[in-house]
């Protein structure tokens, strides 16, 4: 399986930039994409990836921003532990409840 590649924040911000302002001026998106992530050395599908995720940002596409993703990402780890910790909970107090109600001898 191939390495994944770690961009800097510089180049996909740069690679961004330049891909909407190429569209600007040509009107296709598809061959500026093409043609910049050639010249840049990075995968036509990671730019485009990168572009959509701009524009979402940036509100002219619909869609969850990046900031809601993390938010979400991050409430459903907490609620991921919170049931977790109920469960260790509730199987706690079954057997302290348990122990209470033998019979001592």
């Amino acid at each position: 399986m191939p390495k994944l590649k770690k961009y800097p924040p510089e180049l996909k911000e740069r690679a961004v930039r330049l891909v909407l302002a190429a569209r600007d001026e040509d009107g296709g998106r598809r061959g500026a994409c093409t043609r910049i992530a050639q010249q840049l050395g990075v995968n036509v599908d990671t730019l485009r990836g990168w572009v959509h995720r701009a524009e979402i940002d940036g509100g002219v596409r619909p869609g969850l921003t990046t900031s809601d993703s993390e938010r979400i990402a991050d409430l459903e780890r907490e609620v991921r532990e919170l049931r977790r910790a109920n469960a260790i909970l509730r199987s706690a107090s079954a057997f302290f409840a348990a122990e209470l109600d033998r019979p001592r001898s």
